[in-house]
C-alpha cells in the first residue's frame, strides 16, 4: 500500500529536486565506486513507528559492527519514492539503500528497467531464504517485473495485513458487538448512522479508500481470481462478480452514510489522527498503524479484527530493501539487511507493533503486539494474503484512487469506475503479451 500506502504522511511532500543529494565524492574502491565509509540509507517510517524503532536500533548496531563506518539517514515521504524513484535510481547520487514498495508496478518495475541489484546470490548466502514462500513472492520477479519470479531484487523484515481497527468504548456506548460476518459488519454500521455516528475514517485521497473496495471484491473472490488478478495466471473480468460487487456496495456505502462524502479529500494521515481523536469508531487500514496507534490512541481502549467474513486480506510481506542497481557501497547495505533480520532486532520490532518475518512468539511479551503477530501467522498460514490491489500494472494506484474518489463523491456509476480501472490494467497486460 500499498503499499500500496503512505505511513510516513506527517514528513512533508518535497519537489523531485529535494530528493537528489549531493554526490559522495571520488568514486573509490568497491564495486559501487564507493569508499566503504558511509552507508546512504532512505526510508519513510516514521521515528516512533514499529519499524522506525527497529531500524534506529539497527542503525546503532550497525556502526557499532562497522568501526569508521558512518550511517548517513534520510527520512523521505512515501510519496516522494513512488513518483521519483526511477529517476534517482537512475542517477549517480543514488542510496546504498532504500525501503520500497512492492509488486509489479513498483519494484517489478525498476528491476525490468535494470534500476535494482540482483540480491538472489546474497539471499542463500545470507539465509534471507528462510522466510515463508508467501512473503517471498513480493521479493522475487522474473525479467517482465512479474512478483512471484525466480530473482530477489528486494527483502523485507517485517510483514503486514490490513484490518478493521475499532473504538471499544465507542461499540460499547452504541451497544455494538464485534462483527464476524459482512451483514454484521454493515448493521453495526447502521447502528452508527442511526446515532448520528459516522462509521468509518476514510482517506479517500491516498490509499486507504482503494482498500476497502479491494476488501469489498476479496469477499466475493477465491485464490484463483487473486492469482489471475495479481500474477496474470487467467484473464480478469473487471464486470464480473467480485469487482462489480466492490464497486457497487462501496457506491453504497457512501449512500447509507457509512462513508462520509468529504472524505474523498482526506489523506491517509488525517484519517488516522481523526481516529486516535476518538472521531470515529472505525478505521480500515493496515498492521503498519498498529504501533503507532498504540502510542497515540490514548483516549478510548481499542481492538481489531479482520475483515468480517473474508477468507482473503490485502496483506504480504512489508515494503523491501532494495539496493539500487547503482549503490556505491553495496557490500555495507547487504550487511545492514543482515541486522535488520537479526532475533534481537526482529523482537524488538515485534513489541513495537510491527509484524517480523523471522520472529519467535516467545519473545513477543506485549499482549497487544503478540495478537497482531498471531492473526498474521493465521492469515500466512492459511494462504490468506491477498497482496494489494494497486500492485498489478504501473500507475495503477493513482487509477484506483481517482476511482475510489468517484465513487465517494457520486461524479462516476460503479459501472464507469470499473471501466476506467480495467483499461490500464488490460492495456499493461498487452504490453506483456499477455
Amino acid at each position: 500500500m500499498f503499499t500500496t500506502r503512505t505511513r510516513a504522511a506527517a514528513t512533508a511532500l518535497l519537489a523531485a529536486a529535494s530528493l537528489v543529494l549531493a554526490a559522495c565524492g571520488a568514486d573509490a574502491d568497491d564495486e559501487g565506486g564507493g569508499d566503504g565509509k558511509v552507508l546512504k540509507l532512505w526510508h519513510y517510517e516514521g521515528a516512533t513507528s514499529a519499524m522506525g524503532v527497529a531500524w534506529t536500533e539497527a542503525i546503532k548496531q550497525f556502526e557499532a559492527s562497522h568501526p569508521g563506518v558512518k550511517v548517513q539517514f534520510e527520512e523521505k515521504g512515501f510519496e516522494q519514492i513512488r513518483q521519483n524513484a526511477g529517476m534517482i535510481l537512475n542517477s549517480d547520487e543514488a542510496p546504498d539503500i532504500l525501503e520500497y514498495n512492492k509488486g509489479n508496478a513498483s519494484a517489478g518495475l525498476l528491476s525490468k528497467q535494470g534500476l535494482l541489484t540482483d540480491l538472489t546470490s546474497e539471499a542463500g548466502k545470507r539465509g534471507w531464504d528462510k522466510i515463508s514462500s508467501s512473503i517471498q513472492t513480493t521479493c522475487k520477479y522474473d525479467e517482465q517485473g512479474i512478483m512471484g519470479g525466480d530473482k530477489w531484487y528486494g527483502v523485507p523484515n517485517y510483514a503486514e495485513y490490513v484490518m478493521v481497527y475499532y473504538n471499544k468504548d465507542l461499540f460499547a456506548k452504541h451497544n455494538v458487538q464485534v462483527p464476524t460476518t459482512l451483514a454484521e459488519f454493515e448493521a453495526a454500521m447502521d447502528t452508527f448512522v442511526k446515532a448520528g455516528v459516522t462509521p468509518l475514517s476514510v482517506g479517500g485521497a491516498e490509499y486507504p479508500a482503494q482498500q476497502i473496495l479491494y476488501e469489498l471484491a476479496l469477499s466475493k473472490a477465491n485464490r484463483s481470481w487473486v492469482d489471475s488478478f495479481q500474477l496474470y495466471k487467467g484473464k480478469v473480468d473487471f464486470k464480473g462478480p467480485e469487482f462489480t460487487y466492490a464497486a457497487t456496495t462501496f457506491a453504497d456505502w457512501v449512500k447509507k452514510g457509512y462513508i462520509a462524502k468529504n472524505s474523498a479529500g482526506i489523506k491517509a494521515e488525517d484519517m488516522g489522527v481523526a481516529w486516535t481523536q476518538g472521531k470515529f469508531p472505525i478505521v480500515i487500514s493496515g498492521s503498519w498503524w498498529y504501533g503507532r496507534f498504540v502510542a497515540e490512541a490514548k483516549g478510548f481502549q481499542w481492538g481489531t479484527f479482520l475483515f468480517p467474513g473474508n477468507n482473503l486480506h490485502p496483506g504480504s510481506g512489508g515494503n523491501i530493501w532494495v539496493v539500487p542497481n547503482k549503490a556505491k557501497n553495496k557490500d555495507l547495505a547487504y550487511d545492514f539487511i543482515d541486522i535488520t533480520m537479526k532475533p534481537e532486532i526482529q523482537a524488538l520490532l515485534g513489541n513495537s507493533g510491527g509484524v517480523p518475518v523471522l520472529g519467535d512468539l516467545s519473545k513477543i511479551t506485549d499482549p497487544k503486539s503478540k495478537e497482531l503477530i498471531e492473526n498474521f501467522e493465521k492469515l500466512n498460514s492459511s494462504d490468506g494474503l491477498a497482496f494489494y490491489p494497486d500492485w498489478p500494472a504501473p500507475g495503477y494506484y493513482d487509477v484506483l484512487v481517482a476511482g475510489a474518489q468517484h465513487l465517494i463523491n457520486g461524479t462516476k456509476a460503479p459501472a464507469q469506475v470499473l471501466d476506467e480501472i480495467a483499461k490500464p490494467y488490460n492495456d499493461n497486460l498487452t504490453s506483456l503479451g499477455k
